[in-house]
């Protein structure tokens, strides 16, 4: 991957101090936009940025859940440095949130949700990614309700945690949080990811041609 595709700033010039939800622009370090590689296959969604991401920058880094996270990349060959880095350097991956600002006592809203839903539209639409990862619950359900025609309601993230989801221009593996995930889930993900990436992207640096 060329440097100039992964970068600490946002790669698609979006809004680095967005004002649209008042409540988190008073709780929030800074906006977390998406990070990685820009040509994934890849991406990877959480419900909103840690604390360790809200010092940083970067999603799921600078904390303990976020090292959780990155130890699974660096298992699937998706992540070239430490667990720890508040910097990963990350191939054929791009991670992301369904919000950008974090409110370190509460969940985001469903209002909170769609006003950073054209962010996360436009990751989705210029990365063009194979497969979706929702991370956790709600990743799930709101990714569920947009790309597949099953009632979001009916996934549940433990009992579909490394599964594979058929979805409407995408296969969605759900994952479960790195803040609640055992180590035999993690195994587990790594096992099925591992499989999927075997039988479809046999090119190299393990990449389909597109």
């Amino acid at each position: 991957m060329d440097a100039d595709q992964q970068t600490r700033e946002n790669p698609f010039g979006m809004d680095e101090d967005c004002r649209n939800c008042p409540e988190l622009c008073a709780t929030r370090e800074r906006v977390v936009h998406g990070y990685g590689d820009v040509g994934a296959d890849f991406l990877f969604v959480g419900e909103m940025p840690g604390e360790g991401a809200d010092r940083t920058g970067v999603p799921f880094t600078g904390d303990a859940v976020g090292e959780r996270f990155q130890d699974v990349l660096g298992h699937l060959g998706l992540n070239n440095s430490l667990p720890d880095s508040d910097e990963p350097e990350l191939d054929n991956a791009f991670v992301t949130y369904l919000t950008r600002c974090r409110d370190p006592g509460r969940p985001p809203t469903d209002e909170e949700v769609d006003t950073c839903e054209p962010y996360l539209n436009a990751e989705i639409r210029m990365i063009n990614p194979e497969i979706i990862v929702p991370v956790g619950q709600r990743a799930l359900a709101e990714l569920a309700r947009e790309y597949t025609t099953t009632d979001a309601g009916e996934f549940d993230v433990v009992e579909d945690h490394a599964t594979t989801i058929r979805g409407r221009g995408f296969e969605l593996v759900p994952m479960v949080h790195p803040a609640n995930l055992a180590d035999e889930q993690a195994e587990a993900f790594v096992r099925h990811f591992l499989d999927l990436m075997d039988r479809d992207y046999r090119q190299t640096k393990g990449r389909r041609s597109r």
